[in-house]
């Protein structure tokens, strides 16, 4: 039984020893053992609120991130926007520009044509009247080869004139 039950003068001494402990131990180790615990809990807890403001600054900057990568979509939207409009505009002027320029060539034409007709209505004309003269100048010949009938012709045109 000495072994389930122990003798009061052991429990003595051992009580005894572990106040003496106890008393050493908080005399000389307690205070650097709580200031030990306390200095890695507040290194933990500083350790912490970094990790958090560590955690907002990536979120701040992935926020930063998203809202540059929308600027530049939308200006590349816009740059692409405004590079069709330029394309479709120059397109436009160029298509302006033939479509003037086809008028202005088919004016010229118009006018070129009007002009070589009117030149060949005058050519024309000149020769039709040359050929009435030449015409005119055989019928006179043939008619006035007499002198009689010069002198009928000349009392008929005097007949024609008056004089005031």
């Amino acid at each position: 039984m000495g072994l389930i039950l122990p003798d009061t003068g052991l429990v003595i001494w051992m009580s005894i020893t572990f106040l003496i402990v106890l008393f050493i131990l908080k005399k000389f180790a307690w205070k650097p053992i709580l200031k030990g615990i306390h200095d890695r809990e507040s290194s933990i807890e500083n350790a912490l609120k970094a990790a958090e403001n560590a955690k907002a600054e990536v979120a701040n900057l992935k926020a930063e991130n998203e809202r540059i990568l929308a600027d530049a979509r939308a200006e590349r939207d816009n740059m692409i926007r405004e590079a069709r409009e330029l394309r479709e505009s120059m397109i436009s002027e160029a298509k302006n520009k033939a479509k003037a320029e086809g008028e202005k060539m088919l004016t010229a034409a118009r006018e070129s044509i009007q002009n070589e007709k009117m030149a060949a209505i005058t050519d024309l004309k000149n020769q039709v009247a040359q050929l009435s003269i030449d015409i005119a100048e055989k019928i006179i010949a043939r008619e006035l080869s007499s002198e009689n009938k010069q002198k009928e012709l000349i009392g008929d045109l005097l007949k024609e004139v008056k004089l005031n």
